[in-house]
């Protein structure tokens, strides 16, 4: 019994030992010891803050003075080398969202902001139509509210007693001097004398030594420009009068936004001492010539104000809606999407047929700002799937792919210093701590 278990034992090692030598030579064979491992093969040496650097060795950035580093190769490939691949759940973490382009009504809202101003054509300046000197003024501020023939001052004038007093002698001779007469009369209508006046002084015989000064109009005083007891002539201003039933709204339009204001379209305006309520008027007049220093045009806008609640120098805010006839065949993206450098504006289209996210660079042209959108004169199509939201994601995975970008419209290939320099990169001069 015990011989068996020798020879047993031994027959186990012996087979342990055959294998050990069958397997460690097949082994060794299949090793070669100088072939080169595919990690150490054609490495690409990149920087980490200015990843269009492609060096085929180690060492340092031209740009920045950083160690370069390995340049990690993108696991997929794919057919178009310039189509950046993301994968569903990069795609995800990045909040990349799409969207397909449509065509939609454009309708660009012009933002104006001014003032409320008195309509100037119904401003009156009330003047003194004979000379002489100011006894009383009826109005005594500004502000005050006076209908058109009240009093506003009486004046005592030297020149209009004479006169008076050559109508009464001229009424004695009347029917031997007619013309003497209607002389007299007449002089005293062109001191805005009325007929009745003139002819409860005929009819009295007395000679009245003050002249009331009736207003044209009604309306407010906006300036006082005498006081009692000064000496006048004739034409002097003593009041300015302004009529505020009607009232402009004086909109400042920036150059850019006068191509899509007209006259006669509607305008909705809101006034800051006013919150809550909203207004309406059409503009009546934009100003053909802009200001050299504010750079704006005004654009006018006429509204009544029975009520009094628009009061001149009140601020306003209004909003026009103008729809952009020549525009209605081109497609409407949102802001978010156009990756906008100053020369160039570029947005990333979804690649079609692709079970993850393949996207890819496409330069567009951009038509009118509308809001929060942009129409889009060239570069894209109805019914195209474009990047919304997510958009600079997707270009920075593009940037360090070595693919196009926003900032880099070429890739592949590694820049020199000239090349840089040629097409506009900064490259700061080395200083005493960089190497």
């Amino acid at each position: 019994m015990r011989q068996k278990i020798y020879l047993i034992s031994f027959s186990l090692i012996i087979g342990l030992f055959l294998g050990w030598l069958f397997f460690h030579s097949s082994l060794k064979s299949e090793t070669k010891p100088n072939q080169p491992t595919d990690t150490a093969k054609n490495t690409i040496w990149t920087c980490a803050m200015h990843p269009q650097i492609r060096m085929p060795q180690p060492g340092k950035c031209p740009i920045c003075g950083m160690e370069l580093i390995p340049f990690a190769q993108s696991g997929t490939t794919s057919i178009d080398p310039a189509t950046v691949h993301l994968s569903k759940e990069a795609a995800q973490l990045a909040n990349v969202i799409t969207s397909v382009v449509t065509k939609l009504k454009p309708v660009k809202e012009v933002h104006l902001y001014g003032k409320v101003q008195a309509d100037e054509r119904l401003f009156q300046s009330q003047v003194a139509h004979v000379p002489g000197r100011i006894e009383r003024l009826a109005i005594n501020f500004t502000g005050e509210q006076v209908v058109k023939g009240q009093v506003l001052a009486e004046i005592y004038s030297p020149e209009l007693i004479t006169a008076q007093q050559e109508l009464l002698e001229t009424v004695k001779t009347k029917q031997l001097q007619p013309d003497l007469y209607e002389a007299s009369k007449e002089k005293l209508r062109q001191w805005k004398l009325t007929d009745d006046q003139i002819a409860k002084i005929e009819n009295s015989g007395v000679i009245q030594n003050n002249f009331e000064v009736l207003s044209n109009t009604s309306g407010t005083v906006t300036a006082r420009r005498v006081n009692t007891g000064d000496h006048i002539s004739q034409g002097t201003v003593l009041f300015d009068i302004a009529d505020l039933s009607k009232v402009w709204i004086m909109f400042d339009a920036y150059e850019s936004d006068l191509q899509f204001l007209h006259t006669g379209e509607k305008l909705s305006f809101t006034l800051q001492a006013l919150p809550g309520i909203d207004f309406t008027g059409k503009i009546t007049f934009i100003d053909p010539v802009i200001d050299p220093v504010t750079r704006v045009a005004k654009v006018r806008v006429e509204t009544g104000n029975q009520s009094g609640k628009l009061k001149p120098e009140m601020f306003a805010t209004g909003i026009v809606s103008s729809t952009l006839a020549e525009y209605h065949d081109n497609v409407v993206i949102p802001k978010s999407a156009v990756l906008w450098t100053g020369k160039r504006s570029v947005v990333y289209v979804k690649q079609p047929g692709s079970e993850e996210p393949d996207f890819k660079i496409r330069e567009v042209e951009l038509g009118p700002m509308l809001g929060e959108s942009y129409v889009i004169v060239n570069g894209l199509s109805e019914g195209e799937e474009i990047v919304t939201k997510g958009t600079f994601s997707v270009d920075a995975a593009a940037q360090l792919e070595d693919k196009p970008s926003m900032m880099n419209q070429r890739s592949g290939k590694s820049l020199t210093l000239q090349e840089m320099e040629m097409r506009g990169d900064s490259i700061p001069k080395k200083n005493k701590n960089m190497p």
